[in-house]
């Protein structure tokens, strides 16, 4: 019979929320269960409620779900808030010698978090004491807490908090009378890596060859500059945190004209600044990954939430036209071999590549099988062969070919002379007036477009062929997508799904034959345009039957899918 928990920690910032469940994710995968774990907090540094979902299972999951089966409250809030999403038999932990005045009921079991905390040692403790109150209530494996404890925590203080978790699962065990229904034994040996969406494309640059980052901090990006700055040493890596994301940009296209794998990592905003020197890595034909991590907008918007609203600016964004490619990872595995696809992609072809996550992908955790780096491929294009030379202002930096892709030397470390302008230039890199000269520019680099087209990959396929109605979304919703379909498969439903990853050059030909065989249609995502909708159409002519949308800053769950199906509330325009 299938195992499956759902946790949730809240409380306000600054009080360790985020550690506590982030212990309790790799405490549980320790034990071979499957995670999925997202969360939600304010911005700003104290105060505010936030709290972390955590979601483990014997199977695969790629969502969060309801109802809860714990809450652990760290404070009245949490309680407040959260007590009416609790299942039938689910169960609220909060620190009963300082939150009082509740309604009491069954589904309450105080203890004394900060009393045992200062017993143990010291009262911030307290969500230690709670994180082993948890593990008790569960009997859980008490040693895969003290494991996770020792890495988190260091010397003395890793000894106090072990002291700490104990004095919590002791309690729970000597004090709760009533019964769970969960007790959480080994599910496996399996060792799989725990990660979040910044760590795998962090891990995914790494992988790929990516030797300079330049970014200036912005949520929900800023993780990957911080994991890329704590391997800096390890792999000769050039780490850069600029005044701007103007700088950013800069830097990125200058490091990469030089020959090294470059990137820069922003949200919406960061990303308004950064288009005009996307311009220059159009027309210099400069390689450059960029990573777009969105937030809801306009402007500052909810910097903390997630939205699907820039696909359209990402596919769209810069003076002039150029070519670029999207990519959107659907899991955060994806988000690993996406990035190094993106690297591959703009060195073969000479031009960005935008890597569009959003926040829920980028600050969520789960459990994946180690990467097999040995399917690792690094193309690095066309390069010009230094024997070729024989005075070296006779390299066409910009030389017009069949595909579009002229071979490229690196300035200083080649015998040939690398020139480029960011005005129109002829083959040399000189820049020109004349219309002829810019006609064939313009339609060199637009010929990059063909080339592409071919490497994009189609859209998954999910659920039975022959379905009444089909689902159809891009980036994150893939898991909560792929389980409404599971949900109103078992209520006699047929649901299946097509979802794209990889968004630009879009892939209309195989869209349109996807969708010759479909009846109903819904797109589904973060935003109140329909922005895939629009681009489908744009596309490929056809106008799905609705949308399903969601702009409140949070994430789409199966159950709030699969009840937008039931009750066909779908947005018409």
């Amino acid at each position: 019979m299938s195992i499956e928990v759902n946790f949730m920690i809240g409380g306000e910032a600054g009080q360790g929320v985020q550690s506590v469940g982030f212990m309790l994710c790799k405490a549980l995968a320790r034990g071979g269960y499957h995670i999925f774990a997202d969360q939600d907090y304010e911005s700003r540094i104290r105060g505010g409620h936030n709290f972390f979902r955590v979601r483990a299972s014997d199977s695969p999951v790629g969502a969060v779900i309801e109802p809860l089966n714990f809450l652990l409250a760290l404070n009245r809030e949490s309680i407040d808030l959260h007590r009416g999403e609790l299942g039938p038999d689910g169960i609220v932990i909060y620190d009963r010698a300082k939150i009082t005045g509740i309604a009491e009921g069954d589904d309450l079991f105080g203890v004394p978090l900060e009393e045992l905390a200062e017993i143990a040692g010291n009262k911030v403790m307290a969500n230690t004491v709670a994180l082993g109150a948890v593990a008790g209530l569960i009997g859980y494996d008490r040693e895969k807490i003290n494991q996770v404890l020792t890495e988190q925590f260091k010397g003395p203080v890793g000894e106090a908090n072990i002291a700490a978790a104990k004095a919590g699962y002791d309690f729970t065990e000597q004090n709760f009378k009533g019964k769970t229904g969960f007790r959480l034994k080994q599910a496996s040996d399996a060792r799989r890596l725990l990660l979040s969406g910044t760590d795998a494309i962090a891990l995914g640059a790494i992988a790929a060859g990516c030797k300079f980052i330049a970014g200036y901090p912005m949520t929900p990006t800023t993780p990957i500059l911080e994991y890329m700055a704590s391997k800096a040493k390890d792999h000769n890596i050039v780490v850069v945190q600029p005044e701007d994301e103007i700088a950013a940009i800069n830097m990125t296209i200058g490091a990469a004209y030089t020959g090294m794998r470059a990137m820069t990592a922003t949200s919406g905003s960061g990303f308004c600044l950064m288009v005009e020197g996307l311009g220059l890595a159009g027309i210099t034909e400069t390689p450059a990954v960029v990573v777009l991590g969105q937030r809801p907008g306009p402007a500052i918007g909810l910097p903390t939430r997630t939205a699907q609203e820039e696909l359209e600016f990402a596919i769209y964004s810069g003076s002039g036209e150029f070519p670029r490619a999207v990519l959107a990872p659907a899991t955060i595995e994806e988000s690993f071999w996406l990035t190094t696809k993106a690297f591959n992609l703009a060195e073969k072809y000479q031009t960005p590549v935008i890597l569009i996550i959003d926040h829920t992908i980028a600050t969520s955790y789960t459990t994946v099988e180690r990467f097999d780096l040995s399917k690792v491929v690094i193309d690095r294009g066309s390069l010009y062969p230094d024997k070729s030379v024989v005075k070296p202002e006779e390299y066409k930096r910009h030389q017009l070919t069949d595909s579009g892709i002229s071979p490229r030397a690196f300035p200083g470390l080649s015998r040939a002379l690398a020139i480029t302008d960011s005005d129109e230039h002829d083959e040399a890199g000189h820049l020109i007036e004349d219309a002829k000269t810019r006609n064939e520019q313009v339609e060199k680099r637009m010929r990059k477009i063909t080339g592409m087209r071919n490497e994009i990959a189609p859209p998954r396929r999910c659920g039975p062929h022959t379905a009444e109605t089909t689902l159809i979304g891009w980036g994150s919703n893939y898991g909560a997508i792929r389980e409404a379909i599971d949900i109103l498969s078992k209520e006699g439903t047929k649901v299946n799904a097509l979802h794209l990853s990889e968004l630009w050059p879009f892939p209309a030909d195989a869209m349109t034959d996807a969708l010759k065989t479909c009846q109903t249609t819904y797109v589904v995502e973060n935003n109140a345009a329909g922005q895939l909708a629009h681009l489908i159409r744009a596309e490929t002519g056809f106008s799905v039957s609705g949308r399903i949308l969601k702009y409140d800053g949070r994430p789409f769950t199966p159950a709030i899918i699969a009840d937008k199906v039931r009750r066909k509330e779908v947005v018409a325009w």
